[in-house]
């Protein structure tokens, strides 16, 4: 299985950069503040809320990422393990206010993360910002966002318990006008209405997490119809306390359901996982077969900003892995 699941090109639609720094630069940068073995990194570790899950993960990655630079070194080293687990294409996104703290503009964050793309790897950007963030001065900085090339797109997320504001409507219809890709969080933390809050009112078809949408079967049917992709992060499910355990996720009823469904990792900085350990976490603790696995590897090629051929080649390499495998 481990063998196989290296074999499958992959791909990551939902992932923050900044929770995706790796660990290990920070413990080389300040051992003494950053223990090679953190305790929330445990297998057994649960966090007890978001509020306390944002305060470790903006603890440790706001130290770090103060430049450019920074997010170019993050980046270079975040890219070179997707290459290793045979990850051929990335969404990530970066949290835009980071623009006011650090007092760098938002494309040369953009430029340097472009800049350490490895080949063979093909990196979309997206802009993330709280439902709280249009306000002050990033409300000209929002308002700019559709005219920031190599930005592919936007995503809205943080605490989800906080209503959807106003502005996020017509800004997300605005910013699709002008060719940007638009996603939401939603159905963490929150019931399936916000997954169709979501749906309904911001136009989105890309929603990170989703998962509790399965509460509301008239939800899951309206994801299923409007051809909506639940992009799915099952250990950050699991450690957030969102499901119980990794046998009781409903990844397989979305998709049985006809939601299709991808696999990310979400925060590996506070989640210790990988892309090929979420894979074997379905296999090993939930009972996925080898042809759901390259099911969830095809979805994440049906949404990929990619050129025709290549995801033709990329689905007929899954194929070809899958019925070697059956």
């Amino acid at each position: 299985m481990r063998d196989f699941i290296q074999s499958l090109p992959k791909t990551e639609t939902h992932l923050h950069v900044e929770g995706a720094l790796p660990y290990e630069l920070l413990h080389a940068w300040k051992p003494e503040l950053y223990p090679e073995n953190p305790y929330f990194h445990a297998d057994d570790f649960r966090y007890p809320s978001f509020v306390k899950f944002d305060e470790i993960l903006l603890g440790h990655a706001l130290p770090w990422f103060v430049s450019a630079d920074r997010y170019h070194e993050a980046a270079k080293a975040i890219f070179a393990k997707h290459v290793a687990q045979n990850v051929r294409y990335v969404e990530t996104s970066f949290h835009l206010p980071v623009v006011g703290f650090i007092n760098t503009p938002g494309r040369e964050i953009i430029a340097a993360i472009r800049a350490a793309v490895p080949a063979g790897l093909e990196v979309r950007i997206f802009a993330g910002m709280a439902r709280t963030d249009y306000t002050g001065a990033m409300q000209a900085v929002i308002d700019d966002l559709g005219n920031w090339d190599g930005l592919a797109g936007v995503d809205v997320h943080g605490l989800e318990t906080l209503p959807m504001e106003p502005w996020t409507a017509s800004v997300w219809a605005r910013l699709r006008a002008a060719g940007k890709v638009t996603k939401a969080h939603a159905g963490e933390f929150d019931g399936a209405h916000r997954v169709r809050e979501a749906i309904e009112q911001l136009g989105a078809v890309r929603i990170q997490h989703g998962v509790r949408a399965i509460e509301d079967r008239a939800v899951v049917a309206l994801a299923a119809e409007r051809g909506v992709t639940f992009d799915v992060c099952p250990l950050s499910n699991v450690k957030l306390k969102v499901v119980k355990s990794m046998a009781e996720h409903p990844l397989r009823a979305l998709m049985q359901a006809g939601v299709r469904c991808t696999i990310s990792t979400d925060d590996p900085l506070v989640f210790a996982n990988t892309l090929n350990g979420e894979y074997a976490a379905l296999a090993a603790d939930a009972g996925f077969s080898r042809a759901e696995l390259a099911q969830l590897a095809r979805n994440g090629w049906a949404v990929a900003d990619v050129p025709v051929a290549t995801r033709e080649a990329m689905l007929a390499e899954i194929d070809r892995l899958a019925g070697k495998s059956a």
